[in-house]
C-alpha cells in the first residue's frame, strides 16, 4: 500500500479540517447557505420534538441536513463555472442552473415531509 492508498487517523483528521473550511467558506460566501443554517437552528429541534418515533424524525432532520448539503454542491459548482468560464456561456449557465433545481427539489422535499408528519398531527 503506497502512502497515496493508506487510510488513518491522519487522514481522517485531514478530511475533518478540509471539510471544516468547506462549512467555513459557505457560511462566509453563501448568503442562502448561512438563511437555510438558520432555518435549521431552528426546525432541526422543532423536528426532533415533532417527530414520533425515528423514522418521523430522521425524515424531518434530515430532509433539512440533504438541503444544506445540495446548497454546498451548488455553490462549488458555481464557483468552479466561474473559475473556468468567467464570460457568459450556455453550458455554464446551465450547470448553474441545474445545481438550483437540485436544492429547489430537495427544499420541496423538506415541505412534503413536514407536511405529511404535521398533517397526521391535526
Amino acid at each position: 500500500m503506497t502512502s497515496t492508498e493508506a487510510r488513518g487517523p491522519r487522514q481522517i483528521w485531514k478530511a475533518l479540517i478540509w471539510s471544516g473550511r468547506g462549512l467555513r467558506a459557505g457560511w462566509t460566501y453563501e448568503a442562502s447557505f448561512r438563511l437555510e443554517v438558520y432555518l435549521c437552528i431552528v426546525l432541526f429541534p422543532l423536528g426532533m420534538w415533532i417527530g414520533k418515533g425515528p423514522l418521523e424524525k430522521s425524515l424531518l432532520c434530515g430532509s433539512l441536513v440533504l438541503v444544506l448539503s445540495a446548497e454546498l454542491l451548488n455553490s462549488a459548482i458555481e464557483a468552479v463555472v466561474d473559475k473556468v468560464s468567467p464570460e457568459f456561456n450556455e453550458l455554464a449557465g446551465r450547470a448553474k442552473d441545474l445545481g438550483s433545481a437540485a436544492v429547489f427539489l430537495l427544499m420541496l422535499n423538506v415541505l412534503l415531509c413536514w407536511s405529511l408528519i404535521l398533517w397526521q398531527r391535526w
